[in-house]
């Protein structure tokens, strides 16, 4: 298995991770929709690039 799919995976958990965010008294409800954004570009971002790798590594690069 290649390496950076693992961490194309640790990227995708880490953009769960900023999107769920809970509130509280530290980070305020303007900081936690930018963590929200941020979080769910990431998702999309590494997902679509493990989709380009599994379609590649399909057809044989």
């Amino acid at each position: 298995m290649n390496h950076l799919t693992l961490l194309y995976l640790a990227c995708i958990l880490a953009g769960f991770a900023l999107a769920n965010i809970p509130t509280s008294s530290f980070i305020t409800a303007g900081l936690a929709s930018f963590f929200q954004i941020i979080g769910s570009i990431a998702i999309i971002v590494f997902g679509l690039v493990l989709l380009y790798l599994g379609v590649r590594a399909l057809l044989g690069k």
